[in-house]
């Protein structure tokens, strides 16, 4: 009986260990991937005219819209379809640059070991780069090729934002992240994503509501671009964030917005946007309609579509992150 209590208490243990190293992975990812990734980006740009930051950000955006986990260890996650590689009627998928050429291929070798290889991450970086190269090399020219490879406002909208983030910090390995609202006011919050809503039609509450108290600040959870401001007839004032990850944050009923807060404004986790209200279910300036809260939303695109899933267990990770942020310092 004992023996069967001791093993039991090891397991827990190892369960728990296991756990807290998954967590740990999850808010700091491996730093050695993403420093031998930013090496590349940034030995691409020294032999093209394309700036690191917009290849960093290329493949940042095609390493999320892959679902499969296996992907995140990839050194280089940009796609080419093999006819667009290797050139139609390249039926062998010849790597030979001389022969990809001959069939109108795009594929080039970017380590010099003259192969254009589709599962190479300098040849695929260096040829993404060419690519855009080859549209130009001012930002309007770079954003008509990325226009022209992915054939979706929305993509290029997303790369060029974390593009701006990466330049603006000078780094990819940004991993930091906090809770939406000040920890130090009193609030509270549970998972309500999927509920039915009344107001405006038959509809689902795609978020999660975190009742506060009036001014309660709220704040950026992660890194990126403010993409909208202003007034909505459902979520009253609001502010919508695109990050690095392929996620659009969206905070509604805010009371006020922080200083000159504008669209097109990088934040990082922890910046304040505004605070908390209850705006919203009406004309501009309609409040009072229900408690105050923020709603929190997130919303994913997977390159073809973008929809909205439940924040809840995203937030109480950067609850805890938050306090343990606190306890320390």
């Amino acid at each position: 009986m004992i023996h069967a209590i001791i093993r039991c208490f090891v397991i827990i243990c190892c369960l728990f260990i296991v756990q807290q190293i998954s967590f740990q992975s999850y808010v700091y990812g491996d730093e050695s991937l993403y420093e031998e990734r930013l090496a590349l980006y940034k030995k691409t740009a020294a032999v093209s005219n394309i700036p690191w930051y917009y290849l960093a950000a290329i493949d940042q955006y095609e390493r999320n819209m892959k679902s499969n986990s296996k992907e995140d260890e990839e050194l280089i996650s940009i796609h080419f379809a093999d006819e667009v590689w290797y050139g139609i009627g390249n039926a062998a998928m010849d790597p030979n640059v001389a022969i990809i050429q001959l069939f109108n291929g795009i594929g080039l070798d970017g380590n010099g070991d003259g192969k254009a290889d589709l599962k190479n991450g300098e040849d695929v970086l260096y040829t993404m780069a060419a690519y855009l190269e080859s549209f130009g090399i001012s930002e309007d020219d770079i954003k008509i090729g990325l226009w022209n490879f992915y054939q979706r406002d929305l993509s290029v909208k997303t790369i060029t934002n974390t593009a701006k983030v990466f330049k603006h910090f000078q780094t990819t390995i940004l991993t930091d992240r906090d809770f939406p609202v000040s920890i130090g006011h009193n609030y509270s919050y549970r998972s309500t994503w999927g509920y039915r809503r009344g107001f405006g039609g038959n509809r689902i509450h795609e978020g999660t509501d975190i009742f506060a108290n009036y001014g309660t600040p709220v704040k950026s959870t992660t890194y990126g671009v403010v993409e909208l401001k202003g007034w909505n007839l459902y979520g009253g004032w609001r502010i919508g964030i695109r990050d690095i990850y392929n996620i659009y944050h969206y905070y509604a009923h805010l009371n006020s917005y922080h200083d000159d807060i504008q669209v097109g404004d990088i934040v990082k986790p922890g910046d304040v946007l505004g605070s908390v209200g209850s705006s919203g279910y009406g004309p501009p300036g309609t409040a009072g309609k229900f408690p105050p809260h923020l709603h929190y939303g997130m919303y994913k695109d997977n390159g073809r579509s973008e929809w909205s899933f439940d924040p809840y267990h995203y937030l109480k990770r950067w609850e805890r992150i938050a306090r343990e942020k606190r306890r320390s310092s």
